[in-house]
């Protein structure tokens, strides 16, 4: 299946949000060149990120994605826990989550299903997938309070770069990436 633009860029910001390879300021800097024209706020949010990972070392990196989101992390990049922390909520909202993957045939693998790369990798699986009222809801009332809430716990004044990162995935969920990019 060829992937439309949209769903590549989920892609790509999954693969920024999961822990980092050799291949991470590659895919930064593909992220990028794709935001820039249809989406350049988010493009110019996401620079900042792009720029640490061209001239951060693979071990700084991984120290950076660990101490921000692993080891008492400033962050949790769990959609569920963002939401309902440790709650019976949460593990409701996990098996809906397991339930429709396994509705489209889709594996987070060994990760939690509200991962936020298991969740933009399922949200670009298809564009039809993206339209339907369970992934419309997914971003809405899941995706997007979620990032809100992952964004506050670094404060004001952050250095982080995945700071940037976040806020660049938030602007292009934000700004209907449908109708700006089109499905090609």
């Amino acid at each position: 299946m060829i992937k439309d633009s949209t769903a590549l860029l989920y892609d790509l910001f999954a693969d920024l949000l999961e822990y980092p390879s050799l291949t991470t300021p590659l895919k930064a800097g593909l992220c990028y060149e794709r935001l820039q024209v249809p989406q350049p706020e988010a493009g110019g949010l996401l620079e900042g990120f792009y720029n640490e990972t061209e001239r951060r070392t693979l071990e700084e990196l991984e120290e950076l994605y660990t101490t921000t989101f692993d080891m008492q992390p400033v962050c949790y990049p769990y959609v569920g826990y963002q939401l309902f922390g440790e709650s019976y909520k949460r593990g409701a909202f996990m098996a809906q989550l397991n339930e429709a993957y396994h509705a489209f045939g889709y594996s987070g693998g060994l990760e939690l299903p509200d991962h936020l790369s298991i969740i933009l990798r399922f949200l670009g699986l298809d564009v039809t997938n993206r339209q339907g009222d369970f992934c419309q809801a997914l971003l809405n009332e899941g995706l997007t309070p979620a990032l809100g809430k992952m964004l506050q716990a670094f404060g004001a004044h952050a250095k982080n770069p995945y700071v940037a990162l976040l806020l660049a995935l938030q602007s292009f969920l934000v700004h209907n990436p449908e109708k700006e990019l089109g499905h090609g």
